[in-house]
């Protein structure tokens, strides 16, 4: 039975075959660390580092390379900026739609003095920019929301909301998981402070790769979540004031950030607005499929807006989700996600919630043919055939 990968919102596969070749030659062929050896073939694979730093920066318009900082992921980046820059006494805005890598942070973070507002999104999951004007408190200092749900593909007001907190004072972070690679992203004219990405789903690395983009004058603002060696200014023991090297301490994940580079430069030659035309068109092709299992009250599809991702989630009505997922693996070898895809707020949001949904994500490497696949095999698990 052929598989059929429809997971990749969850982490993008198959990747590009560069992005492999580049994790095994790091460990085969170089092997080294960077800031801390000093003979050529830590500085070939620093040269390496920095390349990724500088194609990070440019496509996100970034201000300065060194403003890229490493992490493992999207979820540890978040809770670096909220963690280092949220004090006792803070208001925070997000939106109802967030995943939990916002959600469990700022909830965490309650305990510590500090509260947030929720900005309602309707049932398609769109957010009204001048429902922030209504959340606004005089203690409101940071807005922080995702850039396009996970489980129904709705795009969120990302460049609106920028400009509401340039005219407000407020910092904007940003949670860029389902969208960069996908949709552009430009820090300067959305006037985003802090860009989180994840380098395993849109941008086609590998897993435990991400990190975040800081707009100038930020760093001074964050108190480092994690502190220790640098290989940079070993005779103190304070943390290092310059980027990167302020939110970087330890050992990179070098193989990882070989074989992100190779996605991005992947990327590059494809050209995001290519990537997102192919995803969104398979997604359309499947919601146009949906239809006829929607009127026949075999299934609920989450509604999403009318500007969106490649995601489609459903709830099957006769069968229960677990089973529909499993015998779409089992039965057509069909990989899907099914739950509450770590976002209880946005399953609230959208009235799925506590049931879930099955979700459908297209990635690069999906066709239209795969598309229609998918689309046949649900239709005789919804129908029982």
């Amino acid at each position: 039975m052929d598989k059929l990968y429809l997971d990749n919102a969850a982490t993008t596969y198959p990747k590009p075959p560069a992005v492999a070749q580049a994790v095994y030659s790091c460990i085969a062929n170089s092997g080294v660390n960077i800031n801390r050896g000093c003979y050529a073939a830590a500085y070939e694979l620093e040269e390496q580092v920095l390349d990724t730093r500088q194609l990070l920066c440019g496509l996100f318009h970034g201000p300065d390379c060194r403003n890229v900082i490493f992490t493992k992921n999207v979820t540890e980046s978040l809770n670096v900026l909220l963690k280092g820059f949220l004090r006792e006494g803070d208001h925070v805005l997000t939106s109802s739609m967030e995943h939990n890598a916002v959600m469990r942070p700022l909830v965490q973070l309650e305990k510590a003095g500090i509260s947030f507002t929720r900005v309602p999104c309707d049932g398609q999951g769109r957010l009204d920019p001048d429902a922030l004007e209504r959340c606004l408190r005089p203690n409101t200092r940071l807005l922080v929301m995702t850039h396009a749900s996970n489980v129904c593909g709705t795009v969120l007001p990302i460049a609106q909301a920028g400009d509401f907190c340039r005219a407000h004072g407020l910092r904007f972070f940003v949670d860029s998981a389902q969208t960069a690679g996908v949709l552009d992203l430009d820090m300067e004219a959305m006037h985003i402070d802090a860009l989180a990405f994840t380098g395993h789903k849109g941008l086609l690395g590998p897993q435990g790769t991400g990190g975040f983009l800081l707009a100038e004058g930020l760093a001074a603002e964050l108190e480092p979540l994690l502190s220790g060696g640098t290989g940079s200014i070993s005779h103190t023991e304070d943390v290092p004031a310059f980027l990167p090297d302020r939110f970087e301490p330890g050992t990179l994940n070098l193989p990882g950030i070989a074989g992100l580079r190779q996605g991005l430069l992947f990327l590059r030659e494809t050209g995001i607005a290519n990537i997102r035309q192919h995803e969104q068109a398979l997604a359309q092709r499947f919601l146009q499929g949906l239809r006829p299992l929607e009127e026949e009250g075999q299934l609920r599809i989450l509604a999403g807006g009318e500007e969106r991702v490649g995601v489609v989630s459903v709830q099957t009505l006769k069968k229960e989700l677990s089973q529909a997922a499993f015998e779409l693996d089992d039965r057509f070898g069909i990989m899907t996600r099914v739950g509450l895809h770590c976002a209880p707020a946005a399953h609230r949001t959208l009235g799925s919630y506590p049931v879930g949904a099955i979700r459908f994500s297209f990635g690069w490497y999906n066709t239209p043919r795969q598309t229609d696949r998918a689309l046949e095999a649900l239709g005789e698990v919804c129908r029982g055939a």
